[in-house]
């Protein structure tokens, strides 16, 4: 018995350093003349980078081994249009492989038309082997003879550093040109190299420093940091010397008996003091977008200090699902912040308000998601979400966010939901008197963008290049200072805003701080109007409804994030103001 026990134990253990050992494109190791897998994934349009295919949509044929399946091993992958199919080549570890035929195609002329359209069109494909991406190009186009030629051969030059792939080339090789009724050859060749590359530095390759790291990069982040220090000192100078002048006004007016302060000429902001602190008109909705804007502020803050220590962008479909992920996670600071400021403000209503706060971006973003869905859909494109991730992307709003949200929101209003103002609010709201045009609401809003937007519209060239175009961004260290500028920019504009309007005996102040910082949302949206037209070359249907619908997302979670910004500082002007002076 003690022989059969240990004999079970020694096949036990056998068997799992078998399990464990083995070699594959997630552990990244591989023992010599082991199986190393070519994934092809998809295949568009050059010029239109989220346009994208099944590889075998075209009639290229795969190679003789048998088909292995893949599956979206995360959410962002799902999301991303990711649709990994087995190449059937056989390439083995350090194993090379001399030119060698694995199918050929006798060329319908279904085929032939297919072929040509994408030959027109500069389509390309991408492949993965080892979870290194690897490009290119379907075939090359003679415009003097209108000719239409495909690459059959594909050279594969693959470096290894120990049991590591760290490195992969392709070279695509001998063009046929493309007839009705002809038979193509599909062949390939793989080379193994040795390499000093470390596996920890593989993905260098595919950076850009010389785009990224351009002085004009540079440039622009130090003229942003000179913004904020003249904009800091600036608003400084102006509103302390400004407000003390108020203040030895107001000193003054105290001194008064009551016949001269009847006589004397009262103006400024402290004519306001009984109507500054009124709740703002639709408050459901203002602490709703408050409370949201919290929360992208953190997911942004986040995602970002993740980005810069983890090198999200090694990994296919990581950093939407870390951003999916924190977003999820940092529901309760929504509920928080948004629940404790509806119920400042007097609001009853608080569930109503809390389903509102956790659904509001997570709808729009899922509305224009599905909608776009549809035409990708119409398209056959890989962009279209399946069923499952559907489902499964609802379920994390249902059972997620909604839940985390509604403990913030009771949180919220049980430790931070008691008004407690500097100032008495008067029962009969004052009369707001004639100003300036440049005074008004209106006005104040359409320019309190422009400074926020001037410091950040150079990062937004390099995010949408990186976005829209074939560049991986990740100087996020760069973002992060760009998006601590923005916030001091963006407070330091709606503070000097508020200031003029509360002057001009105006108190509606909330929602005039929130949109003027979040008006910076629309120029950036107008800036890539100009981007899509001139910077880049993108066509059709399904491309121009992706980038303008996602876009438009984008302009809108920054124009909240804004905005919030845009109100926390000013809520702090304004109690501060309010607090230190003499109140009748």
């Amino acid at each position: 018995m003690d022989l059969i026990r240990r004999t079970n134990a020694y096949l036990c253990i056998i068997l799992l350093s078998v399990v464990f050992n083995q070699a594959d494109e997630h552990n990244h190791l591989y023992e010599e003349h082991e199986e190393v897998v070519l994934w092809m994934n998809t295949v568009g349009p050059y010029h239109n980078r989220q346009e994208t295919y099944a590889y075998f949509s075209l009639p290229f044929c795969p190679g003789p081994k048998q088909t292995i399946s893949h599956y979206h091993e995360t959410l962002g992958e799902a999301l991303q249009g990711v649709e990994l199919e087995y190449s059937g080549l056989a390439i083995d570890f350090k194993g090379d492989v001399a030119k060698t035929e694995y199918c050929s195609l006798d060329l319908t002329e279904e085929q032939l038309q297919a072929f040509i359209y994408a030959v027109k069109n500069h389509y390309w494909y991408q492949m993965y082997i080892d979870d290194l991406p690897v490009w290119g190009i379907v075939g090359e186009l003679d415009d003097s003879r209108n000719d239409h030629f495909i690459w059959t051969h594909k050279k594969f030059e693959i470096g290894y550093n120990g049991q590591k792939i760290v490195d992969v080339n392709l070279t695509s090789e001998v063009k046929v040109k493309l007839a009705s009724g002809i038979k193509i050859p599909f062949t390939y060749e793989v080379i193994w190299k040795k390499s000093t590359t470390k596996y920890e530095d593989r993905f260098d390759k595919y950076l850009d420093p010389n785009f990224f790291q351009h002085r004009i990069h540079w440039f622009s982040i130090f003229n942003s940091f000179m913004m904020v220090i003249f904009l800091v000192g600036l608003v400084s100078m102006i509103l302390m010397r400004t407000l003390r002048k108020d203040y030895a006004r107001y000193s003054k007016d105290e001194e008064m008996d009551d016949m001269e302060r009847d006589l004397g000429d009262e103006y400024g902001w402290k004519q306001v003091h009984g109507d500054v602190f009124r709740p703002a008109s639709h408050s459901m909705l203002f602490s709703a977008l408050v409370g949201t804007g919290y929360q992208i502020s953190a997911v942004t803050m986040c995602v970002v200090m993740f980005a810069i220590l983890g090198e999200l962008y090694t990994e296919r479909g990581s950093l939407l699902s870390t951003t999916i992920f924190v977003y999820a996670a940092t529901s309760p600071v929504n509920g928080y912040f948004g629940g404790s400021l509806f119920s400042r403000m007097g609001g009853k209503l608080w569930i109503k308000q809390m389903v509102l706060s956790a659904g509001l971006l997570p709808s729009l973003v899922c509305g224009t998601a599905f909608f776009i869905n549809f035409i990708a859909i119409y398209y056959h494109a890989s962009r279209a979400i399946p069923f499952g991730t559907m489902v499964a992307v609802t379920s994390i709003c249902l059972f997620v966010i909604l839940p985390l949200t509604l403990v913030g929101t009771v949180l919220g209003r049980n430790l931070a939901g008691q008004p407690d103002y500097p100032c008495r609010i008067n029962a009969v709201p004052r009369p707001i008197p004639e100003k300036k045009w440049f005074m008004e609401p209106t006005v104040i809003i359409v320019l309190g963008g422009i400074l926020p937007f001037g410091s950040i519209f150079i990062e937004m060239y390099f995010i949408f290049t990186s976005f829209w175009a074939y560049k991986i961004y990740y100087v996020y260290g760069f973002m992060l200072l760009v998006f601590v500028i923005l916030a001091i920019v963006t407070v330091c504009v709606t503070i000097v805003c508020t200031y003029f309007l509360l002057n001009a005996e105006d108190y509606r102040w909330q929602w005039t701080s929130f949109l003027a910082a979040a008006s910076t949302s629309a120029y950036v949206y107008l800036y890539s109007f100009y981007y899509f037209f001139f910077k880049t070359r993108m066509y059709g249907l399904f491309q121009t409804t992706f980038y303008f619908g996602y876009m438009a997302l984008f302009s809108l979670a920054l124009g909240i994030m804004c905005g919030t910004f845009g109100y926390i500082g000013t809520n702090a002007f304004v109690r501060k103001i309010y607090s230190t002076v003499k109140i009748d």
